[in-house]
């Protein structure tokens, strides 16, 4: 949580991290009331005296209590200055609670009411994190790896020279490498269950659409396998010399190469080879 804070702040928009008049204003009389009365009291309040408890508390690390400080600017006072950065705000505060639905649905609402916002390049960033922190094991299906890796694109075509749009862009190399990696686990299944033609789709797609993951590699080994097995030599060779083209001194290559020396013989996923590579391959 640390790490996370500290880059949240960094890349944060100064107006929104800033304390506000309102911060030196506050006399702190809250403290001394109990929490119900305090609730009640809340409503009594100016929004940029509300505003500023809530910077307060986020700056505690309080994110429920901050959450509700937004929501009361919200609506209390919706036609205020600080009505709308207070949306924003509360977002932010569920994205650190990782109450990734609610942030999602309150920044998909901040984008569509204000899209000329001076800070929409943060909601969206925060967007694509809020998908981002959501991507499960490579065992597991990789819908919000998928969602989050279009939020990423979204960040980076829409704010290119930004700081936000740099993070953007390493974060999807990351999921990229995520999803490469549910190819290969899953084509690695099909391999060890003798479906080659199911298991070549995978490896394939792992060599078209992630040719920059660290997958690639292993897929186009694979594929040499799966086509000496089938009796393809001529297409085994065809991918073994582009995996020797691309990557001379992979472990993969060598492997691939003695395959081609030795002939088909061997080739089944079940051989104690295949198990050291694989073991050696996974997360």
């Amino acid at each position: 949580m640390p790490d996370r804070c500290a880059m949240l702040r960094r890349l944060m928009p100064l107006l929104l991290i800033l304390p506000i008049a309102a911060c030196s204003a506050w006399d702190g009389r809250m403290n001394s009331l109990g929490a119900g009365t305090a609730r009640v009291a809340d409503r009594d309040q100016s929004a940029e005296s509300l505003y500023a408890q809530g910077m307060e508390a986020l700056a505690a690390e309080r994110y429920q209590r901050a959450v509700e400080l937004f929501d009361l600017v919200e609506r209390e006072h919706p036609y205020s200055a600080f009505a709308t950065n207070a949306k924003l705000m509360s977002a932010y505060g569920e994205y650190m609670r990782n109450r990734y639905t609610e942030a999602l649905g309150a920044l998909d609402r901040f984008i569509q009411l204000h899209p000329a916002h001076r800070d929409i390049a943060y909601a969206y960033y925060l967007r694509a994190l809020s998908y981002y922190e959501q991507i499960n094991d490579i065992q597991r299906d990789q819908r919000t790896t998928e969602q989050a890796m279009a939020a990423l694109q979204d960040v980076s075509n829409r704010f290119p020279n930004t700081p936000y749009a740099r993070d953007a862009r390493l974060k999807m190399d990351l999921a990229r490498d995520h999803l490469a990696g549910r190819e290969m686990t899953i084509g690695r299944f099909y391999q060890t269950r003798q479906l080659h033609t199911a298991a070549i789709g995978r490896f394939r797609r792992v060599v078209d659409e992630f040719q920059t993951t660290n997958h690639v590699p292993e897929a186009l080994h694979r594929l040499t396998e799966l086509y000496l097995t089938l009796g393809l030599v001529e297409e085994a060779r065809r991918t073994a010399s582009v995996l020797g083209h691309n990557y001379p001194g992979s472990p993969w290559y060598q492997d691939s190469y003695a395959l081609l020396v030795d002939g088909a013989e061997g080739t089944e996923p079940n051989r104690p080879g295949f198990i050291r590579r694989v073991v050696g391959s996974i997360f």
